[in-house]
C-alpha cells in the first residue's frame, strides 16, 4: 500500500499533552498515557491537537511531543500530528517537521483568527498538499476557529493525492451528512464531535477522532464494533450512558479530559494558562464528571467510617482519594455550590450538623423566630412528609408574592428534597444517622427566573454538589492553597 492509500479509522484520541506543575511537557507521563491508550486498543493516537492545548505550545514544544509519541508508539498504530497553524507557510514548516520524525499522517485544522473564505480555504490545503509528502486530514472545528471549512470546498480537495481524510468537529450534523454523501467513498470521513458518534457511524464515518477518546476508549471502540457488526441496539444503549460525559467533556475540552484522567490516576498535569479550574472547568462540573466516571467503574467509590458520638457505621460513599478515611466531627460541616448561569444561576449554601449542636439551634431558631421575607420552610416530599435529614430551605431573595414563591421556590424546595434523598441513598449522608442530623440550605433563585424545569434540575445538582463538598470536607486545604489564585467569587462583577 502507497502511503497516499492510508484511510484512517476506528477510535483516535486526540491525546491531551501532559504538563509538569512549571506548565513544562512531562515526558514519562506523556509516554504512559501513549502506552494505556494502545493497551485499551485505540486505532491511532493524535498528538497535539486542540485537545492537545497545541495554541499554548511553541513550535519546539509541539516537535518534542510528537517526537516522543511517535517514539514510544514504535510502528504499533499510525500517529496523525497535528501540524495546524495561522498561516500556509506556517503549516508547510511543521508538516515537513511532522514528516521528518516519523508521523503516519497530519491533521490540519483550517487558519484561525484571521479568516480566510473559500478561494483562500482552497488555496491554502492545496499549497500545503504541494509541498509536503505525507497524508492530510482535513480539521473542521468553527466552534474554535470561527471559520468553516465548506464541504463544497472538501469535495474539491479530496482529488488531491495525499488529502486521505477529515475530521469534523463543527456538531452539525447536517454537515456532517453532506460530507458522508459528497466524499466518503473517496477520503476518510472521521467524528470529531464526541455527541454524535453513534449518528456519524451509522451514516457512514470511518471512525472518529475524539478527546473524551482519552478517558473512555473501550467504551468508544464497544459501539465502533457494534456498528460495524450491525448490533444497532448495543450501540444505542452504550452511546445512551455516555451521553452525559460525552457532552461535559465537549464542552470542558482539554481541562476536562485531564480532570478524568487524574481522577483514574492516570497523571497527565494541568492545562497551561489560561484554561485554569474553577473558571473554564467549574468545580460543580467537576464533581460531576466524578459522579459520571464512578458510575461507569472507572473510578471507585472509596470506603468511609462514619462516626457520630458513640455510634459508627461503614457506608459506599461518592470520593476520590482525597476523601478522609473517618468523619467524626458532625458539630458543623459546610458547603457551597453554583451552578448554571444568568438568570437561572442556583447558588446553594449549606449547613450540616447534629440536632444538639450549633446547626439544630439555628435549625430551631430559624423557625421558631423568622426573618421578614426570610421564612424558613420545611422541605418536604409531599404533604405531611418531612425529608430525613430535617431540612429548612431559607430564601436568599425575598420572594415579591405568592405566585413568585410559587414559580421559583416550589421548584427549588422540590428539588432540594431529591437532592438530599437522593443523597441518603448515595451514601453522601448516611442513613443510619438521619435521625441525628440537620440541614439548613441557604437557596438562591434571581428574581427574574422562570424556566421552572430549569430552576430544579439546576438547584437539585447545587444541593447535590454542596452536601458531598460539606461531607468531604471539600476543597481541602491543599486545594484552596493551589486554586487560591483562580479563586474568584462568582457574582463578583467588576473589572
Amino acid at each position: 500500500m502507497g502511503k497516499f492509500d492510508f484511510r484512517p479509522s476506528g477510535v483516535m484520541p486526540a491525546m491531551v499533552t501532559p504538563f509538569n506543575k512549571d506548565e513544562s511537557i512531562n515526558e514519562e507521563n506523556l509516554r504512559n498515557l501513549v502506552n494505556h491508550l494502545i493497551d485499551q486498543g485505540v486505532t491511532g493516537l493524535v498528538p497535539v491537537g486542540t485537545t492537545g492545548e497545541f495554541v499554548n505550545m511553541t513550535f519546539e514544544e509541539r516537535l518534542k511531543v510528537i517526537k516522543i509519541v511517535v517514539d514510544e508508539v514504535n510502528g504499533r498504530v499510525p500517529v496523525i500530528a497535528g501540524t495546524g497553524e495561522t498561516g500556509t507557510k506556517l503549516v508547510i514548516d511543521a508538516t515537513n517537521a511532522a514528516t521528518d520524525i516519523g508521523a503516519d499522517a497530519v491533521l490540519i485544522v483550517t487558519p484561525y483568527f484571521l479568516k480566510p473564505k473559500a478561494k483562500g480555504l482552497y488555496d491554502h490545503y492545496f499549497t500545503i498538499a504541494e509541498k509536503t509528502d505525507i497524508p492530510i486530514v482535513l480539521y473542521n472545528i468553527p466552534v474554535c476557529t470561527g471559520v468553516e471549512l465548506p464541504w463544497t470546498v472538501v469535495e474539491d480537495l479530496v482529488d488531491i493525492e495525499n488529502i486521505v481524510g477529515i475530521k469534523d468537529s463543527s456538531g452539525d450534523y447536517k454537515y456532517f451528512s453532506a460530507l458522508l454523501e459528497k466524499v466518503s467513498d473517496k477520503i476518510s470521513v472521521l467524528i470529531g464531535w464526541d455527541e454524535n458518534v453513534l449518528g456519524a457511524l451509522a451514516g457512514g464515518a470511518a471512525g472518529c477522532i475524539l478527546g473524551s477518546a482519552n478517558v473512555i476508549p473501550k467504551i468508544w471502540i464497544e459501539i465502533y464494533n457494534h456498528v460495524k457488526n450491525n448490533r444497532l441496539q448495543e450501540a444505542q444503549a452504550l452511546q445512551k450512558k455516555v451521553q452525559k460525559l460525552a457532552r461535559l467533556l465537549i464542552n470542558s475540552g482539554a481541562l476536562g479530559a485531564k480532570s478524568c484522567l487524574n481522577m483514574m490516576k492516570i497523571p497527565v498535569g494541568k492545562t497551561r494558562q489560561p484554561i485554569i479550574i474553577g473558571d473554564a472547568l467549574s468545580y460543580e462540573i467537576k464533581d460531576e464528571l466524578r459522579v459520571e466516571l464512578e458510575k461507569l467503574g472507572l473510578i471507585e467509590k472509596t470506603e468511609i467510617q462514619f462516626e457520630i458520638g458513640k455510634k459508627s457505621l461503614t457506608s459506599r460513599f461518592y470520593a476520590v482519594g482525597i476523601t478522609p478515611k473517618k468523619i467524626s466531627d458532625f458539630g458543623l460541616k459546610v458547603g457551597e455550590s453554583l451552578v448554571g448561569d444568568r438568570a437561572e444561576l442556583a447558588h446553594i449554601d449549606i449547613l450540616i450538623g447534629k440536632k444538639d449542636g450549633p446547626v439544630g439551634n439555628a435549625y430551631a431558631q430559624a423557625l421558631a423566630n423568622p426573618e421578614e421575607g426570610r421564612e424558613g420552610l420545611q422541605v418536604i416530599l409531599e404533604p405531611n412528609m418531612q425529608v430525613k435529614p430535617a431540612t429548612i430551605m431559607i430564601p436568599t431573595v425575598r420572594p415579591t408574592s405568592l405566585r413568585h414563591a410559587s414559580l421559583t421556590y416550589g421548584p427549588a424546595q422540590a428539588a432540594i428534597a431529591k437532592a438530599v434523598i437522593q443523597c441518603v441513598e448515595d451514601g453522601i449522608l448516611p442513613k443510619e444517622l438521619a435521625e441525628d442530623l440537620v440541614i439548613i440550605v441557604n437557596v438562591f433563585v434571581h428574581p427574574s427566573a422562570s424556566a421552572r424545569k430549569r430552576i430544579f434540575i439546576n438547584n437539585y445538582k447545587a444541593t447535590r454538589n454542596s452536601i458531598r463538598k460539606a461531607m468531604e470536607g471539600l476543597p481541602t486545604v491543599d486545594d484552596a492553597i493551589e486554586n487560591a489564585e483562580n479563586a474568584r467569587h462568582p457574582f463578583r462583577n467588576d473589572p
